[in-house]
């Protein structure tokens, strides 16, 4: 199911469906992550936070911006869904929180479909870049974050 968009350019009262944005890792998603990785660090973007969390496999250290939301407790969201740093969390259960001058090492639990539902709720009022890529209509009920949590992981942020 995808969102009901208006169409101006029909006769009114019609709405079409469209589907789910996928993430695509262009020239501009990465400009728009580089940028992040600017801002961040001085405090300026509300919830952002630099997530480092080492490679599954490489034991590198990756960094990569991700939207703290509160909702009853701290969470991350991968709104984008399963990712790189997203596997990686699952390996490792832990990371490294910056924003402005503050560091945290984090425990990071994935959480089930019941918890995730109002996470992902919030996650999408607060974090209004991200709407296009949950497939949850225009005006979305709980019944429907519930119906895409496979998605989308939810991780609880334990310090």
């Amino acid at each position: 199911m995808g969102f009901v968009a208006w169409c101006p350019t029909t006769r009114a009262g019609y709405a079409r469906t469209m589907p789910a944005k996928e993430y695509r890792r262009n020239a501009l998603a990465r400009t728009e992550q580089a940028l992040m990785r600017l801002l961040v660090p001085l405090g300026i973007v509300p919830h952002t936070y630099l997530l480092e969390v080492r490679g599954a496999r490489s034991g590198r250290l990756r960094t990569v911006p991700v939207t703290v939301v509160e909702n009853g407790g701290r969470w991350l969201v991968a709104p984008y869904g399963e990712r790189a740093w997203v596997r990686n969390v699952r390996a490792s259960g832990a990371g490294r929180l910056r924003r402005g001058r503050r560091t945290t090492d984090v425990r990071l639990e994935e959480v089930g479909p019941e918890e995730a539902a109002p996470v992902l709720q919030r996650y999408w009022r607060v974090a209004s870049a991200a709407r296009p890529y949950f497939d949850v209509g225009a005006r979305p009920e709980l019944d429907d974050f519930r119906r895409v949590v496979g998605s989308h992981p939810v991780f609880r942020v334990l310090a």
